[in-house]
């Protein structure tokens, strides 16, 4: 590659993708408020917002908060949590809207902006809203459940890849790759459902990186 691609990860601290994007060369980073899971030197710490303006050539936000945004979290809205108000949580999904409408919106040639399914009063807030991709992981070789929306600019759709046979309902296994719906509340839930999957992310890479790397060479 003479040439490789300026790939900002955003809202990632577990390093797959970022791993996958420079398996295959490209001059990746990935950014978050917290700090990386692992050790590397290609995690800046801080407000995506900060750095989406530092020339990148594709921008994929692998984990934006979504609490507030997605179908399983809008009963919260109208029948608030102990320890919110109901002007809090309006609140949360105004600033949640706003951080996805920046990275969807943000001045980069190529965007992938993952997300689960959004209920109405979020696709109202965002700016530019288009129809995601629904994919699984299971899709991709990732034995687990997750329905996932994929809002692409200048990006073409994900095509499946080692595709699994999905477990019988009931079954254990069935169990088990619903971990991320059966997570237990506590400190950790959020970190368990942000999950990026190894196979989906080789994926991103692929696709998405050829993609972009085969524009750019193009222009």
């Amino acid at each position: 590659m003479t040439s490789p691609l300026r790939v900002l990860i955003g809202c990632a601290t577990s390093c797959v993708a970022l791993d996958a994007f420079l398996a295959r060369g490209h001059d990746a980073w990935q950014c978050d408020l917290l700090p990386a899971d692992k050790p590397t030197n290609r995690h800046i710490q801080g407000d995506i917002r900060d750095v989406i303006g530092w020339g990148w050539d594709l921008l994929i936000v692998s984990n934006p908060p979504c609490t507030r945004l997605c179908n399983s979290g809008v009963r919260w809205l109208h029948t608030p949590p102990p320890d919110k108000t109901a002007v809090e949580m309006w609140a949360e999904l105004d600033d949640g809207a706003a951080l996805f409408s920046d990275c969807l919106n943000a001045p980069i040639a190529h965007v992938a902006v993952e997300n689960p399914v959004m209920h109405r009063h979020a696709r109202e807030r965002i700016t530019g809203w288009i129809k995601p991709q629904i994919v699984q992981p299971w899709w991709f070789g990732d034995p687990a459940f997750k329905a996932t929306g994929l809002y692409l600019r200048n990006l073409p759709d994900l095509s499946a890849t080692g595709r699994l046979e999905p477990p019988r309902p009931g079954t254990a296994e069935h169990k088990a790759w619903s971990a991320i719906h059966r997570a237990p509340p506590g400190p950790d839930r959020w970190k368990i459902r942000s999950k990026t999957f190894p196979g989906m992310a080789e994926a991103w890479a692929d696709q998405w990186g050829g993609h972009a790397l085969g524009q750019e060479i193009a222009a």
